[in-house]
């Protein structure tokens, strides 16, 4: 039996503001030394899955230069299987992506190539570990021709997903894509499980209906239902998080550093697999306070600073007396002398100046965002909740009291930058 596997990473994540400006979602760092996608990737093959193919769109380049041959995830194969990355063209009969389904129609000429017996459609843009295998035999034992995913979250959060209400043999009766007022916390994890001539019909039904969305949760997935198709719910009961706001992606990296973690990144049977860079080990000086904090390699953390709830990715350097709390520090960030950080998210190559206190965890937890390579003045203040974008320099600022709900854009051209 073949299974090729497809991830779609084409998503703008407009809800993730700076950090996806210049990059796709599925590219954004995520734990330190990850990308989101290498959840979805490290899946497959930890599933035994090694056919795979991600449908990119939006800002492509990071997650080409990422994945690369595939050689991290051992997906640089030519014959049997491996990683390809399919990016969207414009033909006569083709262009940008519409929907989800969409995404998978203008390349199921390349997906269904070799014949492949099911097509697992997966999201790029979820942090969980699941076996696909364990899924594939509930499919097969169904003879399902649709196989969804589930899991359970609080009923308030219910209305952001698609519900599912399925009988007592698991085969799904009703779905309602993102209800105002869910009837029950059953969601759909975006994670399918096709026949791939099924697929393919419902794909070119889809295409030529009339005012449709072509969205898997809008558009297939209930034409499937109403026609009687053989769609089933496989439940999940493991730790799943779809880190598509900012709140949800700064609550997931919390939830790592938590006494007791619900989701785990240390097991070495299901290892996240991921492109590093050479960097030497993480030095932290003397007299130095690292607490509950994960560090990756090439971070430096100068005496008398202090690192509380944190997480930071490869070369971030951290200067005397600097504190940074309940934060996200992303790659070779420099923090001044004596600057705070708090509930903050610093993108990649930052530089803080001295004496400045941005962000406060106190405010319930409102995240202050700094964009990839800007600068923040000496003595400046960066009150919670606000937004420095990319590219910003110190002559863009008015002033170095940044106030809540303010935006600090670069007045710079983009071929100036």
């Amino acid at each position: 039996m073949k299974i090729r596997a497809v991830i779609l990473a084409g998503g703008e994540g407009s809800r993730l503001k700076v950090l996806t400006s210049k990059r796709a979602k599925p590219a954004v760092f995520f734990a330190g030394k990850y990308r989101i996608i290498d959840f979805s990737l490290s899946n497959c093959v930890n599933s035994n899955i090694n056919d795979v193919m991600v449908l990119a769109q939006y800002r492509p380049q990071s997650l080409i230069e990422h994945i690369g041959s595939g050689a991290p995830w051992d997906l640089n194969r030519d014959i049997s299987g491996g990683v390809r990355i399919l990016t969207p063209y414009k033909s006569l009969a083709s262009d940008w992506f519409v929907g989800t389904a969409d995404a998978v129609q203008q390349n199921f000429t390349f997906i269904k190539r070799g014949n492949p017996d099911h097509i697992l459609v997966l999201s790029g843009d979820h942090i969980y570990k699941m076996d696909y295998q364990k899924m594939v035999n509930f499919h097969q034992s169904n003879n399902a021709d649709l196989t969804i995913a589930t899991i359970t979250v609080p009923i308030e959060e219910a209305s952001r997903y698609g519900i599912m209400h399925y009988d007592e043999n698991f085969q799904v009766i009703e779905f309602l894509e993102k209800p105002e007022n869910p009837p029950t916390n059953t969601i759909n994890m975006g994670i399918y499980l096709f026949k791939q001539e099924v697929l393919n019909q419902e794909l070119w039904n889809d295409h030529f209906r009339i005012g449709s969305f072509h969205d898997f949760g809008k558009d297939i997935i209930p034409s499937m239902i109403k026609n009687n198709s053989r769609v089933f719910a496989y439940p999940y009961d493991g730790y799943w998080v779809d880190v598509g706001t900012l709140e949800s992606y700064w609550q997931a990296h919390m939830d790592l550093l938590a006494e007791y973690p619900s989701f785990q990144l240390y097991n070495p049977y299901w290892i996240i697999h991921t492109r590093t860079e050479e960097r030497p080990p993480a030095l932290i000086k003397k007299g130095a306070i690292v607490e509950n904090s994960m560090i990756s390699d090439g971070c430096v953390i100068e005496s008398d600073a202090v690192v509380r709830n944190s997480v930071f990715s490869p070369g971030v350097y951290v200067m005397n007396g600097a504190q940074i709390n309940h934060s996200i520090i992303f790659t070779d960030c420099f923090i001044d002398r004596n600057s705070t950080i708090d509930c903050s998210v610093l993108d990649k190559r930052v530089k803080v100046g001295e004496n400045c206190k941005i962000g406060d965890h106190n405010l319930d937890y409102q995240i202050t965002l700094i964009g990839r390579d800007s600068i923040i003045l000496p003595e400046s203040i960066i009150q919670a909740n606000a937004i420095i974008g990319p590219d910003v320099i110190p002559s863009d600022y008015n002033s170095t009291l940044i106030k809540s709900g303010e935006y600090v854009q670069t007045r710079r051209l983009p071929y100036e930058i």
